[in-house]
């Protein structure tokens, strides 16, 4: 039996980040709640491999009350001092922080265009661009400057990639993948 190609970032020895890869990463994702939890998957993955934050995904998850924005966006330092204490996640203060910020910041522009996936799908007319091989881009250099102007922290365009990439605004499957499409 052949193989299926997969994109080379994916650990072949790791069967549940695989699934990751064919089930989940790149999926068009439209629910806000599910739009905050992968940015801020994004931002605690900054500097390390995603594998690692994928690894601690559901204690993270857990930790962060299901990312729930109402409740992130009234952590005070006692949950703070949960989070850093927590060994079963990412216990960087300065992209806690950041998160904590940024669900303050998503609240906003969902009350501004009524929903995060209207703003975020917005840069591309809610259609999905194809490419491959990038880190970043024209789109994710506008959307990263955009979210800075309004407050958002510990990101850069290459996280933004990274974040449009997993939520399928972009469609990065590498070239030989077998889930690599072209525009329709």
């Amino acid at each position: 039996m052949v193989e299926k190609q997969r994109c080379k970032w994916v650990n072949l020895n790791n069967p549940k980040y695989i699934k990751y890869h064919d089930e989940v990463w790149g999926v068009e994702l439209h629910d806000d709640r599910s739009l905050f939890r992968e940015l801020s998957l994004e931002i605690l993955s900054t500097g390390l491999s995603y594998e690692i934050v994928f690894n601690k995904r559901e204690a993270i998850i857990e930790a962060f009350d299901n990312f729930d924005l109402e409740a992130i966006n009234n952590y005070d330092e006692l949950k703070l001092n949960e989070l850093l204490a927590n060994k079963n996640i990412i216990r960087s203060k300065r992209k806690l922080l950041a998160i904590i910020n940024n669900s303050k910041v998503f609240i906003s522009i969902e009350k501004e265009f009524k929903s995060f996936d209207s703003y975020i799908w917005g840069f591309t007319n809610y259609k999905t661009i194809y490419e491959s091989g990038l880190n970043r881009s024209e789109l994710s250099d506008r959307i990263c400057k955009d979210l800075r102007s309004r407050g958002m922290k510990g990101i850069g365009s290459i996280t933004i990639y990274s974040y449009l990439s997993a939520i399928g605004v972009i469609n990065a499957h590498d070239f030989e993948c077998y889930l690599r499409k072209t525009e329709v």
